[in-house]
């Protein structure tokens, strides 16, 4: 809300916050990024895909909602979409998309009436190409160069000390820290991924999920 508002410079968002207003560039070379399974974002169901009427949803992450539509919608398939009420197991819907740590707890979890539709390898499945789910917006019409060498000084000592970092956390265990923080989801914005964000946007369009605006990339 503060991006919208002006009152922010840049923000690490929602890739979809970017695509569905014309208020920002995204700083090239970064951002949060799977190349198949991500096991953080996924859709729980205790029926068969093609049944679905309603699907509940986390609000928290726009691009995870959205990129549900997409993929469901390649397959004819146009549910309702509400507002997850909880995360309880036991009352959760037939039908429910789940993201974060909220998310690798139930996988981690006894879960025997659901199955888990990761959307990370349903979109490599369909696209061929990573999914890009979060970049750094920027305020248009910013002197970004300085802010866009320390968040790259950032991202880069983040990565150089990744195994500190992994160590050092307490979520779940180190095995799947390392292996969710080093595998599953990757940190660069490259030629594939800019590829995997256009058809990304192409898709929102034609699902008449827009309008889409093309991103800016700043270097």
């Amino acid at each position: 809300a503060m991006l919208r508002l002006g009152q922010l410079d840049a923000a690490l968002v929602s890739v979809t916050e970017t695509l569905l207003t014309d208020r920002y560039d995204v700083l090239d070379g970064m951002a949060v990024a799977s190349l198949g399974e991500v096991v953080s974002v996924f859709l729980a169901h205790r029926k068969p895909l093609n049944e679905a009427r309603e699907i509940f949803c986390d609000p928290a992450s726009l691009t995870s909602v959205n990129l549900l539509k997409v993929l469901l919608a390649e397959q004819g398939l146009k549910p309702e979409f509400k507002k997850l009420p909880s995360y309880q197991l036991e009352t959760l819907p037939d039908y429910a998309l789940l993201i974060g740590d909220p998310a690798i707890e139930m996988l981690r979890g006894p879960h025997p009436s659901f199955q888990v539709w990761d959307l990370g390898a349903a979109w490599q499945e369909l696209a061929r190409l990573p999914f890009v789910y979060a970049v750094w917006a920027v305020r248009k019409g910013l002197d970004h160069e300085p802010l866009a060498q320390r968040l790259r000084e950032a991202r880069n000592l983040g990565l150089d000390t990744l195994e500190t970092i992994i160590a050092e956390r307490k979520d779940f265990d180190l095995a799947f820290r390392r292996d969710y923080l080093t595998w599953h989801i990757h940190y660069h914005l490259g030629e594939d991924e800019k590829a995997g964000l256009a058809l990304f946007a192409r898709l929102l369009e034609k699902h008449g999920l827009g309008p889409v605006y093309s991103p800016r990339f700043l270097i």
